[in-house]
């Protein structure tokens, strides 16, 4: 009796191996061309919900998860929310790559949701 449940146990053990290495094997994506890195300056003039690739420095905090971002061509609000940081420390020094979309409201200066936040070595 034990040994068919030690054979029972082992035969779902290699059957969840090899479920796992299919499931690794066929996740995949696109490769190649994404979206170009833009300026602030640029990103300034797109419509709502252009996504944009940015590389630059968040100089400050303006609170609730609202963040001064300037890429020496202009200066953009951008929001991260806190999940998106995904535990990544930034200081004023650092150059980060942001990926989002353009937000534009009435009566409001265009900002950045961002979706990711990334240190650019």
């Amino acid at each position: 009796m034990k040994t068919s449940k030690v054979l029972a146990v082992a035969v779902l053990g290699v059957s969840f191996a090899l479920v796992g290495n299919a499931i690794a094997q066929v996740a995949g994506g696109f490769q190649g061309p994404g979206i170009s890195d833009s300026t602030v300056a640029d990103a300034l003039k797109l419509p709502d919900d252009t996504p944009v690739v940015l590389k630059g420095k968040v100089e400050k905090s303006l609170g609730n998860e609202k963040y001064q971002f300037n890429d020496g061509t202009g200066v953009i609000v951008v929001e991260i929310d806190n999940e998106d940081w995904r535990g990544l420390t930034v200081t004023p020094e650092n150059v980060i790559e942001i990926k989002g979309e353009i937000e534009k409201e009435m009566l409001s200066a265009p900002e950045v949701d961002v979706d990711t936040v990334s240190l650019v070595k």
